[in-house]
């Protein structure tokens, strides 16, 4: 029995070669090489190598795999490798692109830092203006503190009354009275009405006072006392402004309180306030003084705002009268 596969078709290239390139009795072909020769045009065993990528070694193919799969296999390989390389050349090697103001055009740009720069001297200049405001008197507020109350008030007010190492360590009660000509032609002067009492009792034991119950009396006499000089004159629009807050305060509290009976007028209004010092604790060791301290303003007419409110109600009689009358003709009209 034959050791090799004769229907192998290395064997079949092997018979091949040997007969061609050796004569008989095993002699050197025409050139005298020494080993087999093949003629010239013979055809090339199918699937004896592959051939790979250009420039690399061909690999044998696998024995009894036909041709055209070995070659379609090759191919396939050929391509995934190729894919691999164009995926590592196309993958970015840099970070992201620039971003922010940096991928603007220039002349957005320099749109960007100009407003920018207009933003930051406008919140610089604010920031200085309310620091001169709240700081304590120097030359410069001396000189310009009327242009900084025009920026600073009202929406920028600002005190240090509630975080200042020494908060306010005084009660202050505002009263007022007035002179209310009667209906027979005399002037009464009415008692003091002490406003600032008044609110103390509407806000104590009151789990959600008004606004106005805690802050309009008290805002208001503020305003009166920052505006004005010591000789009660006042300094400024504001100050004649506070002036006429506290007088219609006044007729609205002296209305409340039925200060002027039925047909009595309110000619004029007096303020007052009382200031008295809240005693320190005892291991401060400071000394205060326990005498109030009174402050009494001078009398204000109030006929200006007796005359507004009079001008309406003259208003709704006079509309009163005339409803009145059309409806006396309407009946008779209906009589006749």
């Amino acid at each position: 029995m034959d050791a090799y596969d004769k229907g192998s078709d290395a064997r079949q290239a092997q018979g091949q070669g040997q007969g061609q390139g050796q004569g008989p009795g095993g002699e050197t072909g025409p050139e005298g090489t020494g080993g087999p020769t093949e003629p010239a045009g013979a055809p090339e065993p199918a699937g004896a190598f592959e051939s790979a990528e250009p420039g690399e070694p061909a690999e044998p193919a696998e024995p009894g795999r036909p041709a055209d799969r070995a070659a379609a296999t090759t191919r396939e390989d050929a391509g995934s490798a190729g894919a691999l390389r164009s995926t590592a050349t196309t993958e970015p090697t840099g970070g992201a692109g620039p971003t922010g103001v940096a991928a603007l055009s220039p002349r957005y740009q320099v749109g960007a830092v100009v407003a920018l720069a207009v933003v930051a001297v406008a919140v610089c200049a604010h920031i200085g203006l309310v620091f001169l405001h709240v700081a304590p008197s120097n030359t410069l507020t001396k000189q310009h503190g009327s242009a900084v109350d025009e920026w600073v008030f009202p929406e920028f007010e600002q005190n240090w009354k509630l975080f200042a190492p020494n908060p306010l360590q005084q009660n202050v009660s505002v009263q007022l009275r007035a002179e209310v000509s009667t209906a027979d032609g005399e002037i009464r002067t009415t008692r003091w009405y002490d406003l600032s009492a008044e609110d103390g009792r509407a806000i104590d034991g009151n789990p959600l006072p008004s606004h106005t119950q805690q802050n309009e009396l008290r805002r208001a006499w503020d305003f009166f006392v920052a505006s004005h000089d010591s000789d009660d004159r006042p300094v400024g629009l504001r100050g004649t402004l506070s002036e006429t807050y506290l007088r219609r305060i006044a007729l609205l509290r002296l209305d409340r309180d039925g200060a002027a009976g039925p047909g009595d007028v309110v000619e004029r209004v007096q303020y007052r306030s009382r200031t008295t010092n809240v005693e320190p604790p005892p291991w401060s060791g400071e000394k205060v003084s326990d005498r109030p301290t009174v402050r009494e303003l001078p009398w204000w007419s109030v006929a200006a705002e007796n005359r507004d409110s009079g001008s309406g109600q003259a208003g709704q009689s006079d509309q009163a009268g005339q409803s009145d009358q059309a409806g006396q003709s309407g009946q008779e009209g209906g009589a006749a």
